[in-house]
């Protein structure tokens, strides 16, 4: 059996819903590990379902719980590959902290990887998105010198003409804009419009202000058909 399938089963028995592995040469933030492991979970589908006004608090309360899932996920991947011999750096929340830069994003994002490993596109709403499981998910990544099998990447949006997500946001994030592997997030996606919205949806309706809203997830068609599925 190869590294790659010992470690996706590895993953997958310990929480993760997909895995892929990717080549980040010319990418990776830390020299000579230009292999990537991307791995996520998914959101429960009754969270998602009850999100009609999002935010809810089921939804955040998920996602710090997420977070935590996914930063011991890395922690046992970048384990797994140093017991095998191989150098390893997991990008966990909590050793990435919350400088995530001028426009909230890390030096070398989650979904980067993703769509590098071939497990989906970003969509309109800048969100990381699969056609089994829309949007409705959370990622986290570890960097590696390991040699595995890289998935092909994806280059370019899969959301066509969709507007769906744009016309959900009321915050007037989303341009709707079409992303591909060439665009920076700042070019179809307004993160501080987002940020502004989402603090005070989030006092509406949680009590006290924060940066999560969640609209544009429950609006994907493709998280729709997840939480729809039997």
């Amino acid at each position: 059996m190869s590294l790659s399938i010992e470690l996706k089963e590895y993953l997958q028995s310990h929480g993760a819903t997909e895995v892929g592995f990717a080549d980040i040469t010319n990418f990776s933030p830390k020299e000579g590990l230009d292999s990537g492991v991307v791995f996520y979970i998914t959101y429960p589908t009754e969270i998602i379902r009850a999100m009609e006004n999002a935010p809810t608090l089921e939804y955040v309360l998920e996602l710090v719980d997420l977070n935590t899932r996914l930063d011991a996920l890395g922690m046992l991947c970048e384990e797994y590959l140093i017991d095998k011999g191989y150098d390893a750096y997991a990008q966990t929340k909590k050793r990435l902290g919350t400088d995530f830069g001028e426009f909230n994003s890390f030096e070398l994002p989650h979904k980067t990887i993703a769509t590098r490993a071939g497990l989906g596109w970003i969509g309109k709403s800048a969100l990381f998105t699969t056609l089994k499981h829309g949007s409705a998910l959370r990622l986290s990544s570890v960097l590696t010198n390991a040699p595995l099998d890289f998935g092909e990447p994806v280059l370019k949006s899969k959301c066509g003409k969709c507007m769906i997500c744009r016309d959900a946001c009321p915050g007037g994030a989303i341009s709707g804009k079409n992303w591909n592997y060439k665009l920076k997030r700042n070019e179809f996606y307004d993160d501080k419009k987002c940020e502004r919205y989402a603090l005070k949806v989030s006092e509406e309706n949680l009590g006290k202000p924060d940066t999560v809203c969640g609209k544009c997830i429950y609006a994907c068609p493709h998280t729709q058909k997840f939480i729809k599925r039997p």
